[in-house]
């Protein structure tokens, strides 16, 4: 029994110090103590005189047991810290991709923002479309229907838009599109047809290097006419072309 005990003893400490088969140490360590115990009993009824052996594979099976709990608990620390440390990884993947995320969303907020406050102009100023027109609507003049109009009521104010479009691109360039004219209180407005042929649609296409000028008018109401903003865009389908807007007051 006691070298039974000293053997295991030794074992137990050296899969112990091996701190990664811990859970190979405890048993061996264990049965040292067990029979390291029972040796000592043997030596006590003086069935057995080596008390050294029972007594060092008791010693060496309660290290075997100190290194088997130690081995368990390192091993628990050691899992610990890997798996926080690959969560504390995955918590600044992620907060990475969704600082970009949000950067990238208000980039684009503000881009759009810039591009939309380029698209708002006062009566004058020029734009520049993508398909190469450039586009300018002149500020409203005061319009006199003739007596045949249509869309015009009495009391309201009629005023005549002007708009001179510029192909500046190296190909034709189509227009197919009307202005929205809204009044002061942002309320679309009328348009005024009458036969004085004063009036001129914009339509087909311009030539690279050549212009087209369109006249148009529209009846605004008294209590809204003292300002207007005309909408504009040369195809009106095509939805990838944004509108542009002019206003200013009257």
């Amino acid at each position: 029994m006691g070298i039974t005990a000293l053997v295991l003893g030794i074992i137990g400490i050296v899969l112990g110090l091996a701190v990664f088969l811990f859970w190979l140490s405890w048993l061996p360590a264990l049965l040292a103590v067990i029979f390291g115990i029972i040796g000592l009993s043997y030596v006590r009824k003086g069935t057995a005189n080596n008390r050294g052996m029972a007594l060092g594979g008791v010693i060496m099976g309660g290290i075997g047991l100190l290194l088997s709990v130690g081995g368990g608990v390192i091993s628990v620390l050691v899992v610990k810290g890997a798996n926080d440390s690959a969560e504390d990884n995955v918590l600044q993947v992620e907060a990475s991709a969704e600082a970009e995320d949000r950067e990238a969303v208000e980039k684009a907020e503000r881009e759009a923002e810039a591009a939309a406050a380029a698209r708002r102009l006062s009566f004058g100023e020029p734009f520049l479309f993508e398909n190469g027109l450039k586009v300018t609507v002149e500020k409203p003049k005061p319009f006199e229907p003739d007596e045949f109009a249509n869309g015009h009521a009495k009391g309201n104010k009629a005023i005549e838009v002007t708009i001179t479009v510029v192909n500046t691109g190296k190909k034709p360039a189509p227009i197919e599109s009307m202005p929205y004219v809204f009044d002061a209180a942002g309320a679309d407005t009328d348009l005024v047809i009458d036969g004085s042929g004063r009036q001129k649609i914009l339509h087909d296409s311009i030539p690279p290097g050549k212009q087209a000028i369109g006249r148009y008018a529209f009846s605004l109401p008294p209590t809204a006419a003292n300002r207007a903003e005309v909408e504009f865009t040369p195809v009106l389908m095509d939805l990838n072309m944004p509108d542009a807007r002019w206003s200013g007051s009257l």
